[in-house]
């Protein structure tokens, strides 16, 4: 998917929390980088920034919408839903007012994909991934046991959907570095895997579920 934002600290923070949740982002700071983007490669779907210096978001997917069909999520800081209106006309699929949770970003993303042609630029997961007794909710990420919730920190939540979306595949300790992200380096990927362990197995110390693959990195599997 391509974002397209000339605020840089947004467009950064944005694609380093897609990334994590799976997907595959490129970048531009204005509709003329986006056009060379769009050039070279194909996406499944555009963030798109009503307000850009040069060409606004708004004449942007109205150029766009002649020649492509691509899904346009548009961010804006405009309440009037006369503006609204003019992006639907311009062949805008969803808005999403600014400031907003990245969280409802990455649903309304999900639910845009959903409805369109299967996305190249998304690692295809599960909906939910279930481990002996627990269960997590990728979207949400939300870990329960049994019904009950188990409280999860960020980096917790990284790691589960890294490995719960690959079950049973091995990851390695550079993978989920960078699943992981915030500066986490791969010494300190062992420190999470010991606490997620401490909340996921009955003996923390013989691992069932999150295991360890000598030379290799960690796998989560449904022991």
């Amino acid at each position: 998917m391509l974002v397209v934002d000339d605020d840089t600290r947004l467009r950064e923070l944005l694609k380093s929390f897609l990334s994590r949740n799976g997907l595959r982002v490129s970048t531009a700071a204005n509709a003329a980088a986006a056009r060379q983007q769009l050039d070279a490669l194909d996406f499944d779907l555009i963030v798109l920034d009503v307000m850009m210096p040069g060409q606004t978001g708004l004449d942007f997917a109205g150029e766009l919408r002649k020649t492509s069909d691509v899904p346009i999520l548009m961010l804006t800081a405009m309440a009037d839903p006369k503006d609204r209106i003019a992006g639907l006309e311009q062949g805008v699929d969803d808005y999403l007012g600014q400031p907003f949770e990245p969280r409802e970003l990455l649903l309304r993303i999900q639910s845009i994909l959903r409805r369109g042609r299967p996305p190249a630029g998304m690692v295809a997961t599960p909906e939910r991934v279930t481990f002996g007794p627990f269960q997590f909710d990728v979207a949400l990420g939300e870990l329960t046991q049994k019904g009950k919730r188990v409280p999860l920190t960020d980096a917790e939540i990284a790691l589960l959907r890294a490995l719960g979306t690959q079950l049973g595949d091995v990851l390695s300790r550079e993978t989920l570095s960078r699943s992981v992200g915030g500066g986490v380096n791969e010494r300190a990927i062992d420190v999470q895997v010991t606490r997620l362990r401490r909340k996921i197995e009955p003996d923390p110390g013989f691992p069932r579920y999150l295991r360890t693959v000598r030379g290799q990195g960690y796998r989560l599997v449904d022991a």
